[in-house]
Order: C-alpha cells, then sequence, then structure tokens
C-alpha cells in the first residue's frame, strides 16, 4: 500500500502548486468519488479510522482533525511546523493507511477499480495487495 499511495502522490506533486499546497492531493482526489460510493458519513468515518492509524507513526498528524465531508483540518497550521519531507510523508502513510482499510472492507479488485479511473496515466499492474506484500512493507 505505502508503494501504491507513494505512486500517487507522486502523480498529484505537479497538481498541488496550482492549488492550495497546504492540502493532501491524491486524498483529495479520492474524496468526491468515495463519499458518492460510500456516503459523506462512511468516507468520514473511514478517513478518521485511517487517521487514528496513521498517527502511530506520523506524530504531527494528531494536528489534523477530520471534518465534515471528510475533510482534513489543520493542514495549513502543521505544514509551516513540518519540512517538506515530513509532510509528504504524512500524506503517503495516511492515504496508505486509507487504501488498506478500502482494501480490507471491499478487497483488491474493487479498490483498483476505483483508483484506477482517477489516475489513468499510471499503471496499476504490478499492485500487490496480497498479505505477504503488506507484511513485508511493515517490516
Amino acid at each position: 500500500m505505502r508503494d501504491l499511495a507513494s505512486l500517487l502522490k507522486a502523480s498529484e506533486t505537479p497538481a498541488a502548486g496550482a492549488g492550495d499546497p497546504a492540502t493532501f492531493g491524491a486524498i483529495e482526489k479520492l474524496r468526491p468519488h468515495l463519499s458518492m460510493l460510500m456516503g459523506r458519513s462512511g468516507f468520514e468515518a473511514l478517513v478518521a479510522r485511517a487517521l487514528v492509524l496513521a498517527v502511530a507513526e506520523v506524530p504531527w498528524l494528531t494536528a489534523v482533525r477530520v471534518v465534515a465531508d471528510g475533510e482534513l483540518e489543520g493542514l495549513a497550521l502543521a505544514k509551516p511546523a513540518t519540512n517538506a519531507a515530513e509532510f509528504a510523508r504524512g500524506e503517503v502513510v495516511l492515504l496508505a493507511q486509507l487504501l488498506g482499510l478500502l482494501e480490507a472492507f471491499i478487497g483488491p479488485a474493487l479498490t483498483l477499480r476505483i483508483v484506477n479511473p482517477l489516475w489513468p496515466q499510471l499503471s496499476f499492474d504490478g499492485a500487490d495487495f496480497s498479505t505477504a506484500a503488506n507484511d513485508e512493507e511493515a517490516k
């Protein structure tokens, strides 16, 4: 999941300069599509759980809250206090947790069916959602 999250985040980097620099672009891109599929409250709950899991690895994410519609609040305040690499790492970890939860709930095939159309320029042929791959990634 971490590799997939890094790939998605990297593909959003050029677009991030055009908008608000204190956002997590890949998560914002997923938000309307997942909200449509699972409802705003469902997406909000999924992101909130992903945030709880991500805080264990990236402590500065404690400054972030999930508000209405699954929007992340507190990134604008956290960004100046965090270096660029750590801010980017926070996005990757949170996105990986979000994708991991999504994969756990709906399976790898449906997760890829959601992600693939949002990033058509990327190839997900090598995406490995197996338990072994995720266990190795965690080490």
